[in-house]
């Protein structure tokens, strides 16, 4: 992987290393060197202005006592590492701290010859073999300038000084490169590693191992992203498994019908089936083919559930809508002497929702009491309201429902062994098209069964407002 992200930062952090190094060589030597160029030269024209204004004495009798002068500019010239002359107006030393050049005559002597600056770099007129930083401060009385004190220092100093600064700060700088190098480890271990472990993960999953677990247990955002894909292959393959679930449910529900179907025709065309008997088969063909037409509607319906903003909202009387939906029971109920006892806490509930969606909820649960209730038994529906939540029960007193059920009532196509005993015509979606109905109003239904005593659904609906 050279071209990972990982050699790239470090490639990125090489170049940062080797442009600091750079721009320290060049901008840094530079102004270390301006620097001190000014520092010594004001120092060093301050001793010779210094110097300047002692001698003026001397000079006013145009001789000088190189005998008291002489000590002075030896000591001077030690501390400073220099050399310092004294010169006439012709450019004649009259004294030097070495005492090697007295009485010697500077060629092409120019008093201005710093122009506009209190110093000069080079050789001074060929007196040195080596660059020298030389500063010239005027000895002057009664308006007339005598002389001239020359204070020289050897550019080597100078640059010793800047090597020696400039040392340091490599050394500074090599430290503090050292040092971010713990950037690079903190990039390593918070992102790098984390990013290799969600990369195979990734791959892992496109290869269709949702099984794999993304071991990151950090509490940053790619620890949040590995709990965030670890969540993924979760859903992914429990929808896979509902897949295969659902493909086979739905095969067997419609095999069944279909193979009834099937043996009937083919017993009616072959003669199985005598001429007087047909009607009777043809009628059992037909109600196979509305339980298929009813177990297509169901999945039709679920899917339409799916879809988001598909609910038509409007204020009703709950308590209206239910007696209408117990209605459409009473032929059914009468056959097998079951009651339908209707108790309202007020005589109006309106509530917010989808009508035609709440018509099929209430439907779907009454279907399923009456489904699973004893003859002569009674089913009770109740409302009642509290806060800003209006509450409908629907309550039997039939079979019940396993405890091991419960929770896979709402799973499509899931069926009980009592309602597959019961009633073989059910498609097992009726609760989950219930669920489905309340969940997208943002409600909730629970369901409360004892086997041998009955069941009760409960669901909750939000009251009108602006009435």
């Amino acid at each position: 992987m050279i071209h990972s992200l990982y050699y790239k930062f470090l490639l990125g952090y090489l170049i940062f290393g080797l442009l600091g190094f750079l721009t320290i060589a060049t901008v840094s030597t530079r102004a270390a060197y301006d620097y001190l160029v000014e520092t010594e030269a004001d120092s060093l024209y301050d001793e010779a202005s210094l110097l300047a204004s002692g001698y003026s004495d001397f000079y006013r009798g145009q001789t000088l006592d190189r005998t008291s002068v002489q000590p002075q500019l030896e000591a001077l010239a030690a501390c400073q590492g220099g050399e310092i002359w004294i010169v006439d107006r012709r450019g004649v030393i009259a004294a030097d701290s070495r005492s090697l050049r007295i009485d010697s005559a500077i060629e092409d002597f120019d008093p201005t010859f710093t122009g506009n600056r209190s110093y000069t770099i080079g050789d001074y007129h060929g007196c040195f073999s080596y660059d020298v930083l030389t500063v010239s401060a005027p000895i002057t009385g009664n308006y007339t300038t005598y002389g001239y004190v020359l204070i020289h220092l050897p550019m080597q100093e100078i640059l010793d000084t800047q090597n020696g600064i400039l040392n340091i700060l490599y050394l500074t700088s090599c430290v503090i490169f050292g040092l971010s190098l713990i950037i690079l480890l903190v990039f390593a271990t918070t992102v790098y590693i984390p990013l290799k472990k969600i990369t195979a993960a990734a791959n892992q999953y496109a290869e269709g191992n949702l099984k794999h677990k993304l071991k990151l247990r950090t509490h940053d955002e790619m620890g949040y992203l590995a709990a965030t894909l670890n969540y993924m292959s979760d859903e992914l393959d429990k929808m896979e498994e509902y897949q295969r679930t659902f493909v086979a449910n739905v095969s067997h529900d419609f095999r069944s019908p279909l193979t009834s179907i099937k043996g009937y025709l083919e017993a009616i065309l072959d003669g199985t089936i005598p001429p007087e008997m047909q009607e009777k088969y043809l009628h059992l063909v037909i109600s196979e083919t509305e339980r298929l037409n009813k177990l297509t509607q169901g999945l039709l319906t679920l899917n339409s559930l799916d879809a988001k903003g598909y609910l038509s909202r409007s204020n009703f009387d709950i308590n209206r809508v239910i007696k209408d939906t117990a209605a459409s029971f009473e032929g059914t109920c009468s056959s097998r002497s079951i009651i339908l006892d209707l108790t309202f806490s007020e005589p109006v509930t309106m509530v917010y929702a989808d009508l035609g969606k709440i018509q099929q909820v209430l439907y779907n649960l009454i279907d399923n009491a009456i489904k699973f209730s004893h003859n002569d038994s009674a089913i009770y529906i109740q409302t009642s309201v509290k806060y800003e939540k209006a509450f409908i029960s629907v309550k039997d007193t039939g079979v019940g429902i396993p405890k091991d059920s419960l929770k896979k009532i709402w799973e499509r196509f899931y069926k009980t062994d009592p309602s597959r005993g019961r009633d073989k015509r059910g498609t097992g979606l009726g609760l989950a098209i219930v669920k489905e109905i309340i969940q997208n109003h943002g409600e909730t239904i629970d369901v409360i069964s004892t086997v041998g005593v009955g069941t009760e659904f409960i669901f909750t609906l939000p009251r009108a407002t602006n009435l």
